[in-house]
């Protein structure tokens, strides 16, 4: 059995070699870099199948680089949980919207991110989060009330032909709700398809991130006709939905 390897993207020396020892003693392979330089000089020789990157780094910091992981063709899919301050609400959203697979604030118990760890790398091998039975498709596009959305160049073109770039965020949060069209899909099963946990009280990304998504579809936030809220029990992709090979 191959051993899944991480890479652990943190500038305190302290963090690292805990993780590095707890991740190594609980079946692990595990690198340590201090920034983003480092980062990528490791990538370029040997790929992980996990990242756990810090926002807080010297030069590039962790929002930047998840950006620009997401950008690039060779790490677009790479796995990707964000390490943010405890409290800052701001930046655990802009690194889900950066196409973060999830986050944990610090301070943080390793036996937490452990589970993460495993939940996200879960996912990865099975291609998707585990709200409803269908196969994801194979690349191609998929058109849906008038947008095409094209899964290679994961991007929305409307129906003039003009391109809407999307984030990594808004990019896998419409392919849940293309998905499953016409299904009412509560926060809990979006958030599970997205990084592979549970709704927590008081966690409004969902919605946040919704609400950017509808902005890109130019659906009206007072009324939407595309993705619509089902009051006390979630949002509806009401919508019927084409694949083109």
């Amino acid at each position: 059995m191959t051993v899944p390897k991480v890479m652990v993207v943190d500038d305190d020396a302290e963090i690292r070699d805990l993780l590095r020892a707890y991740l190594q003693r609980n079946g692990l392979a595990v690198v340590t870099v201090g920034d983003g330089a480092q980062m990528w000089r490791a990538l370029s020789e040997s790929r992980p199948d996990l990242v756990i990157l810090d926002i807080m780094l010297p030069g590039d910091d962790g929002l930047s680089l998840c950006r620009d992981l997401r950008a690039r063709p060779e790490t677009a899919d790479l796995p990707v949980i964000m390490l943010t301050a405890r409290g800052e609400d701001m930046d655990r959203i802009l690194g889900l919207e950066m196409g973060a697979d999830d986050y944990l604030p610090k301070p943080f118990n390793p036996r937490e991110l452990l589970a993460r760890i495993k939940v996200v790398l879960r996912r990865a091998a099975r291609g998707g989060g585990p709200v409803g039975s269908q196969a994801p498709p194979p690349p191609g596009r998929l058109h849906f009330a008038g947008w095409t959305l094209d899964l290679t160049a994961r991007h929305l073109v409307d129906a003039q032909g003009v391109v809407v770039p999307l984030s990594g965020g808004e990019y896998r949060l419409l392919r849940v709700f293309l998905d499953h069209p016409n299904r009412v899909l509560n926060r809990d099963q979006i958030l599970d398809a997205l990084h592979g946990r549970e709704w927590m009280p008081f966690d409004r990304s969902i919605d946040v991130q919704i609400s950017r998504l509808r902005k890109r579809l130019r659906d009206d936030s007072k009324n939407p006709s595309i993705i619509k809220t089902v009051r006390g029990e979630g949002y509806v992709l009401a919508a019927k939905v084409v694949q083109e090979p």
